[in-house]
């Protein structure tokens, strides 16, 4: 199955563009399934009842699911809640915390890579740019949290526990507390899996003028830190160059512009404007959204050896759009913790530059290059 994951600026009409596409996908005998993860049914207008065979439509429900899950923690807690005296919550009476609209996105998405049901495309409508690059950021964060709290090795010496919190003084973590961390380990990684999936891609929808142009740059940074495949731009509400006189010929010469600088470093696809918002079958097809991308390799961050010339080793990172005044680089251990612009990320160091120290690093067209050196404590000694 192939993931299409669409976000955007607020206000460039992305639900209408993820609407669009499953719509042209479906049209051409894609087996489609459109995924709403806003907090709103806001597909459901876009769409205007548009019914057509080969597409499904659902939406994130995250109650629903936020329910489900205080339920079966209180059941797995019962013996706990009850030895404390703790009274049950009962799920209806309370309302989604913090992260959990979040979390049931993602449940979701694992959920679709795992149906049973056979399609071919996965197109998620996605939150704005910000708000969705911190969704996907989640799995390989919550990951490496849950690794340094709990690390997978101390679970090897379960029996020992009660010897050792007789030796400690202080009660050790109880089984299901490890039970859950590992159930959740293995539900964030399937979903880590889908999003380095070779089939995955983000498509980034924004209205083409300074604002949109903007947005973009920084969704992209967010974008390639993150390592995910961006296949293209889709400019939305493009206005026709035809119109291009009076007072229409300022905003159709900015979009213009603007579009042959996106085109300069991104596959670009303009969409026209309707002249209203789209609403049904007839408007969807009129828009003529691109259909998925082809399969291509996953984002590769390449390690060249350079000792035998400079005595280096260089990590290629492409971050297009990072400034440098705005890049910054913090090794600790065996990972190195990368901050572009408003984005961030703790990655750890391929096993070859472990052994080495950081020895500089460039930005060059849009790439950054980190030197490294091999530590001759740690390197092996050629004879």
């Amino acid at each position: 199955m192939r993931t299409l994951l669409i976000t955007g600026p607020g206000g460039s009409g992305r639900t209408t563009v993820a609407a669009a596409t499953a719509f042209a996908a479906a049209r051409e005998g894609t087996s489609t399934l459109l995924l709403g993860a806003g907090p709103e049914d806001a597909l459901g207008p876009v769409l205007g009842g548009a019914d057509l065979p080969g597409l499904t439509v659902r939406r994130v429900d995250a109650d629903a699911g936020f329910r489900a899950d205080l339920a079966a923690l209180q059941e797995r807690a019962g013996g706990a809640l009850d030895l404390l005296g703790a009274s049950r919550l009962v799920p209806e009476e309370t309302g989604p915390l913090p992260g959990a609209e979040e979390l049931a996105v993602l449940r979701a998405l694992r959920d679709a890579a795992a149906s049973e049901d056979a399609y071919d495309l996965l197109v998620v409508d996605l939150p704005a740019a910000p708000r969705a690059l911190a969704l996907l950021a989640l799995p390989e964060e919550l990951r490496r949290v849950l690794r340094r709290l709990l690390p997978p090795e101390r679970q090897a010496a379960r029996a020992l526990r009660p010897v050792l919190g007789r030796l400690a003084g202080v009660p050790m973590p109880a089984e299901w507390i490890y039970e859950t961390a590992a159930r959740l380990d293995l539900q964030l990684a399937a979903v880590q899996a889908l999003l380095a999936d070779r089939g995955t891609a983000v498509r980034l929808v924004a209205e083409p003028g300074p604002a949109g142009a903007d947005a973009l740059r920084t969704a992209a940074l967010g974008v390639a830190l993150r390592g995910l495949r961006m296949d293209a731009v889709v400019a939305n509400r493009v206005l026709p160059e035809s119109e291009a006189a009076g007072w229409l010929a300022g905003p159709v010469a900015q979009q213009r512009k603007t579009l042959d600088e996106w085109r300069e470093e991104h596959t670009v696809h303009p969409v026209a404007h309707l002249g209203r918002d789209p609403r049904g079958a007839d408007d969807l097809a009129a828009l003529a959204a691109p259909v998925a991308p082809a399969v291509t390799g996953p984002v590769r961050w390449p390690v060249t050896d350079r000792i035998a010339e400079d005595g280096v080793l260089v990590w290629h990172l492409p971050l297009p759009g990072a400034r440098r005044d705005s890049l910054d680089l913090v090794r600790r251990g065996d990972e190195l913790t990368v901050t572009a612009g408003p984005f961030r990320r703790v990655v750890p160091l391929p096993s070859a530059l472990r052994r080495c120290t950081v020895d500089g690093a460039a930005l060059r067209e849009g790439e950054l290059r980190i030197r490294f050196r091999p530590d001759p404590e740690l390197w092996p000694r050629t004879r």
